[in-house]
């Protein structure tokens, strides 16, 4: 029996779909995925993190009943610079300080993390990767009207439907592609 099996067997009702799936050339590699580790270096850096971004957005909310989100930042910081209209609108206007202080509260995280740790975060992947990933990241939360700040935190908190689906969409859409480009043998 096949790992994939193995995994569907006590849930019974998937038994004929993890057979489908055992046999098939193609799900058993792309599962594979899941084989390995995925915390390696543990769980509470990840936790440490999320209880402070989730505190952070909480006093964001409960000083402004704003939202947090990132996504909106680009346009708030350019209304000081721009004369567009598009840039210079109310709620821009209104909250672009705030909003440069949490980019800057950002960057000064990492910094923090840097200077208590002792050495920073790198990564593998191709800046020409991070680049593209960044684009179309860029380019989803501008489609998706939020980031996974303002949907994932925000909007899950507070019980928006429209954010359930966003987090939904992104969430399914990173799984599949991290899976697909693991079955396909790319590496950073």
């Amino acid at each position: 029996m096949s790992d994939v099996s193995a995994l569907a067997s006590p849930l019974g009702v998937f038994e004929p779909i993890s057979r489908l799936v055992a046999a098939s050339p193609v799900f058993p590699s792309v599962l594979g995925a899941f084989e390995s580790t995925p915390f390696p270096d543990g769980v509470t850096h990840y936790a440490v993190g999320g209880t402070l971004v989730g505190l952070g957005v909480a006093i964001v909310y409960l000083a402004t009943a704003i939202t947090a989100g990132n996504s909106t930042f680009l346009e708030t910081t350019l209304s000081y610079v721009s004369d567009l209209p598009r840039f210079n609108q109310a709620k821009y206007v209104a909250s672009r300080d705030w909003r440069v202080v949490l980019a800057l509260s950002t960057v000064a995280g990492a910094g923090l993390y840097t200077f208590l740790l002792g050495s920073a975060w790198t990564t593998d992947v191709g800046l020409w990767r991070l680049a593209i990933g960044g684009f179309l990241v860029g380019v989803g939360t501008r489609v998706g009207k939020g980031c996974t700040m303002g949907h994932g935190v925000c909007g899950l908190g507070s019980g928006s439907r429209v954010s359930v689906v966003n987090v939904a969409v992104f969430v399914g859409v990173a799984t599949v592609t991290a899976l697909a480009v693991a079955a396909a043998g790319v590496s950073p």
